[in-house]
């Protein structure tokens, strides 16, 4: 896709004549035209502004994210450090949706500030658009405080400084005394009874951009950013170098050597890559602890950053749940997606047929992905990766116009289509790709379109456009009786 073309960001990526057209034939097929908009614009617009709350234990912080999504969906009690993992939630104020997360307490414990408490708060103020920096107005700033309000001010990020626990007009004075941190006017707030929290998320959607940040590489000229994840030493370092041509990360045979995504800059055929190699993910997030912990934060973070991730797995082991599941965070993340199997030139004929039999069975969700044998040992087939890194790109970007998508939906439509349920059959009316990087569709129907069916949809949307290295959504839209007119 040409980054130049202009994309309306009023209505996802549809040029103006382009949606126009779409929003007639969604109200003569009896849509109502905001409910379509705003289904355009959630679909168009990738992921929503990133507002994260952060603070030392038992300040308020999940009863804070509570009162913002309007319902008690944190798990909150009245002592600290219940929340220990990053959880997002999707958020709506003033008529503007927005991702709310909710972090775990910082303090300086027997860890160091350095060890534990940076890693979480650079991850989690580097990974959102504003913060909200939540105080305990009736203790005022301690030293964790002082040094949280460094971390900020090195990234630079808009902040809004929360003063909580100010339950009535007599605490306004210990919220006024915050002032002192130097961030601006803090917003004295009541978590628990939802005083003052409407003037501070006025505040906050202030700081908050208006659409998404674009995504990297949108720039002319920037250098795309891939991120190579995998569980611990199946070779990612040692890919980088044999990639760079030199030893530019720490390579050792104990695994988790790397515990901070390095970012490289590196010249193939002609073209400038960031590569980014990332600490090996163990398992899941919340069974790791100390370094660990932070350093899959951090993964996650690089992943989010990324354009592509290129996915390494030991060719010589069993493809195992974690690999399954590195996999399944790089799509759900939005990413392109090219898998390498790393040790090839170790495998003998009996484990290269078993190991073509477990990708059918356990990888046959992500058939779409390209695929590299190499070994980074060796330098076998590296000429491979970057083709197979272009044409993840290539797919991810990829734009269908809106006339020919509806002539091809019109094709299914005839020659396949949705069984009939309840002695109904729900049909496909109408679509659009709505948005890219990756592929968003949405659907117009006259009913609830099964999972197998959308399936469906999707496989032939690859075999007739493509789509090679990236996760396609596909949302659906159905019509209400109601708003059928005859």
């Amino acid at each position: 896709m040409n980054d130049q073309t202009p994309t309306g960001d009023e209505h996802g990526e549809l040029g103006d004549a382009e949606y126009t057209e779409f929003m007639e034939l969604a109200t003569q097929e009896g849509f109502d035209p905001d409910e379509v908009e705003s289904e355009l614009a959630a679909a168009g617009h990738g992921p929503l502004p990133v507002l994260a709350v952060i603070g030392r234990p038992n300040v308020g912080k999940s009863t804070l994210v509570n009162r913002i999504i309007g319902r008690r969906e944190a798990v909150v009690e009245d002592k600290p450090g219940v929340t220990r993992d990053r959880v997002t939630y999707e958020a709506e104020w003033a008529g503007r949706r927005f991702k709310v997360v909710d972090t775990g307490g910082w303090e300086q414990d027997v860890l160091g500030i350095d060890a534990s408490v940076a890693a979480q708060a650079e991850f989690a103020i580097e990974a959102a658009d504003a913060v909200v920096f939540v105080v305990d107005s009736t203790v005022g700033a301690t030293d964790t405080d002082e040094a949280v309000v460094k971390l900020l001010r090195r990234a630079g990020k808009p902040v809004v400084l929360c003063a909580n626990k100010v339950d009535g007009p007599n605490a306004e004075a210990d919220a006024a005394m915050l002032w002192s941190l130097g961030l601006g006017e803090p917003y004295p707030v009541s978590a628990l009874h939802g005083r003052g929290t409407g003037d501070m998320l006025d505040a906050a959607l202030e700081a908050l951009p208006d659409a998404p940040a674009q995504t990297f590489g949108a720039a002319v000229g920037g250098p795309r950013r891939i991120a190579l994840i995998g569980r611990p030493n199946v070779g990612k370092s040692s890919l980088l170098n044999k990639v760079a041509g030199e030893d530019r990360v720490v390579v050792n045979e104990q695994a988790g050597t790397t515990r901070d995504p390095v970012d490289e800059l590196i010249e193939l055929g002609g073209v400038t890559w960031k590569f980014v190699d990332t600490a090996g993910i163990r398992r899941r997030v919340h069974l790791q602890e100390g370094a660990d912990y932070y350093a899959s934060l951090r993964t996650a973070a690089a992943v989010e950053k990324a354009e592509v991730a290129v996915v390494l797995i030991d060719a010589s082991e069993t493809i195992s749940v974690q690999d399954q599941r590195i996999i399944t965070m790089a799509v759900e993340a939005g990413r392109a997606l090219v898998i390498a199997y790393n040790k090839w030139d170790s495998l003998d004929e009996e484990r290269r047929y078993y190991l073509e039999r477990e990708i059918e069975t356990e990888l046959g969700q992500i058939q779409w992905a390209p695929r590299v044998n190499v070994s980074a040992r060796t330098g076998r087939h590296m000429e491979k990766l970057v083709p197979a890194i272009e044409t993840a790109l290539a797919g991810w970007e990829t734009r269908v116009p809106t006339g020919r998508l509806n002539a091809f939906l019109g094709e299914i439509v005839a020659s396949h289509p949705h069984p009939i349920r309840g002695g109904k059959q729900p049909r496909i009316l109408f679509g659009t790709q709505a948005g890219t990087k990756p592929p968003r569709f949405v659907l117009f129907a006259s009913g609830f379109l099964e999972a197998g069916y959308r399936r469906f949809i999707e496989r032939r949307l690859r075999e007739e456009f493509g789509f090679d290295g990236t996760p396609v959504h596909i949302s659906v839209r159905v019509r209400e009786k109601r708003g059928r007119k005859k």
